[in-house]
């Protein structure tokens, strides 16, 4: 027996000065060790749960400022690289111990249908097979690591291959599963489907194990809609199977995604991290997790009742003088429509902290866009007044809206959006920084170099850029958004999501919102790049005290293409917009 023992990985996570976690899936219990020239190495026992087989091994003593190759060795049986594989070796790359000037890119995007998918329509090409397809070809476009946004599996939207494998596991216990929707995925072992489905695509297998990872969920991951409101969860609780599904959907997603999101110093003070490697058998420590989590909505507005159950999904990531914070936009919200808001006040506090500090660039990872087309924010703030109204055939139309066009994001969780708005220019709002040097300093720290908000979710990508209505700040803030990898947009959503970005169809919702009585937003923003409804991944480079971001889709022959790049520290005066696309949707500017 060989590779046929390591079913998904290696997925390499964080890497943290000289060490770094590697993420596997075997197909039985084992113990992992991962060996990188040199005589770095790391070893774990697979934990099990559900009767699948896991293990996030932490490598140590890698050089620094170097690249190293290595190897996974299933109870000392070498199974990676795959023999006669076809592709370069996978490789940890460190970077230099003190990297205050070291330059930091970061390759983003989301919402990812597996590729090949069969659900019934034709997609382009993926996004990130071509990205890897091109690292393989030169090494120069390695990032220092990639950051998907959410959607990275669709438990509600199978393949044909998923809903076969559904009806064959299903009959086995049909009692058990009659009222289950025939083409989603409710059980632990069904979601186990997806990521193999997914991470085995043989270009995303090599890419995950050579650029490290960072992953946060949005709706997908468990359902559309998923927390949109109060009364939507009341909705979803009536179904029979839901308990099932949101159970395994918060498990999978821990030991898949947000387990390797820790750093290396995290994994022991975690709250279920030790309990799931310390047990025999976790599958009920996680059956249990994930009752007990996802009842945080439902206290999320009362701090102590919200601490007494909170599990932290929302995570940090330092890379030289870059920030990265990334916020979960979907299981932890307030709901209670008295104090709707997209982070639970404790957690809010958290993410203050982490957002203050002495670093040249803020990077806020938000699945959700922070910042829509102007038409669609006015239309989502309206609708969250209307759904709180004392009259309840109005609630309950803007409620029926609200789930039938997806109104639910920062913009329909105002109190949110503004305190957004607020941290922002607060802290941007300190001495500027010049050239190379930052000069002056504040009460506590120097206003960064940059701001970004990077997400997903809405099936385009566009960059826009902030102006603060009533204060002077110094920082450049933008919106940089990269939606889908591998997916598409209905093409009745392609006009509304343009004209959503014009003058005249803005201004007449922002004059429907002002009859309920929104009030106006402390910010405006500027459209700089976009819309382009093509797949794509974006690329943020931050170096020293500037800001670049590029955006590129598919062509049909799966190669990346230019859509977009601009820098993102000049002044707004010297960043005219620039068009998404050539007339007849042919992508802007040259390939990269």
């Amino acid at each position: 027996m060989s590779t046929a023992r390591l079913l998904i990985g290696p997925v390499l996570r964080r890497v943290v000065d000289t060490r770094a976690t590697i993420w596997v899936e075997t197909a039985t219990p084992a113990v992992v060790t991962v060996r990188a020239e040199g005589g770095a190495e790391g070893r774990a026992h697979t934990f099990t749960a559900f009767d699948h087989h896991y293990a996030l091994v932490v490598v140590e003593g890698l050089p620094a400022d170097a690249v190293t190759p290595y190897e996974v060795f299933v109870d000392e049986e070498k199974v990676w690289p795959e023999p006669d594989s076809a592709y370069p070796r996978s490789v940890i790359r460190t970077r230099m111990g003190d990297d205050g000037g070291q330059p930091v890119k970061l390759v983003f995007g989301s919402c990812r249908e597996a590729t090949p998918r069969s659900t019934g329509h034709k997609l382009p090409p993926d996004a990130l097979d071509a990205f890897a397809r091109r690292l393989m070809a030169d090494e120069g476009v390695r990032p220092d690591l990639l950051v998907l946004l959410g959607d990275q599996v669709y438990a509600d939207m199978t393949s044909k291959e998923v809903r076969r494998f559904l009806r064959k596991q299903r009959k086995r216990r049909k009692a058990k599963l009659t009222d289950a929707p025939p083409h989603q995925v409710v059980t632990f072992h069904e979601y186990t489907q997806l990521y193999l489905e997914s991470w085995r695509d043989p270009e995303i297998r090599w890419l995950l194990s050579t650029v490290p990872s960072v992953m946060i969920f949005d709706d997908h991951e468990i359902i559309d809609d998923w927390n949109s409101s109060a009364s939507w969860r009341v909705a979803a609780r009536e179904q029979p199977w839901w308990g099932e599904r949101i159970t395994s959907g918060l498990a999978s997603y821990w030991v898949y995604q947000h387990l390797g999101n820790l750093h290396p110093d995290e994994l022991a003070a975690d709250a279920l991290y030790p309990k799931v490697v310390g047990s025999d058998d976790a599958t009920e420590i996680l059956r249990d997790f994930g009752q007990r989590v996802d009842r945080e909505a439902d206290a999320a507005h009362d701090t102590e009742r919200w601490r007494a159950t909170q599990y932290q999904w929302s995570y940090r990531v330092d890379l030289g003088r870059t920030r990265l914070v990334v916020l979960d936009n979907r299981c932890s919200r307030v709901l209670d429509p008295d104090h709707r808001a997209m982070l639970p006040p404790g957690e809010w506090s958290w993410f203050l902290d982490q957002a203050h500090g002495d670093y040249d660039h803020l990077v806020v990872g938000s699945s959700l866009p922070w910042l829509l087309p102007h038409g669609i924010h006015h239309l989502e703030a309206w609708n969250e007044r209307l759904a709180a109204s004392d009259r309840g055939f109005v609630a309950a139309g803007a409620e029926r809206l609200r789930r039938a066009v997806d109104l639910e994001h920062w913009a329909a969780f105002q109190r949110s959006f503004e305190d957004l708005a607020e941290l922002f220019a607060r802290i941007g709002s300190g001495p500027r920084t010049s050239g190379n040097e930052r000069v002056g300093a504040g009460p506590a720290y120097p206003a960064p170099a940059s701001i970004s908000v990077l997400s997903g979710d809405v099936h385009h990508s566009y960059v826009a850029r902030v102006r603060f209505r009533d204060r002077e700040v110094s920082t450049p803030v933008h919106q940089l958004t990269c939606s889908p990898i591998h997916n598409a947009v209905p093409a009745v959503m392609k006009p509304v999501m343009t004209l959503g970005w014009w003058r005249g169809p803005s201004t007449l919702v922002r004059a429907l919102a002002k009859t309920a009585r929104v009030r106006k937003n402390s910010i405006g923003w500027r459209k700089l790049a976009g819309p382009y409804f093509g797949n794509a991944v974006s690329t943020l480079s931050l170096s020293g005290l500037s800001a670049a971001v590029t955006i590129e889709g598919t062509r049909p022959d799966g190669v990346l293409t230019r859509v977009a790049s601009l820098p993102l520290t000049e002044p707004a005066e010297q960043q005219p917009p620039v068009p998404a696309q050539k007339p007849g949707g042919v992508p802007a500017n040259e390939p990269a």
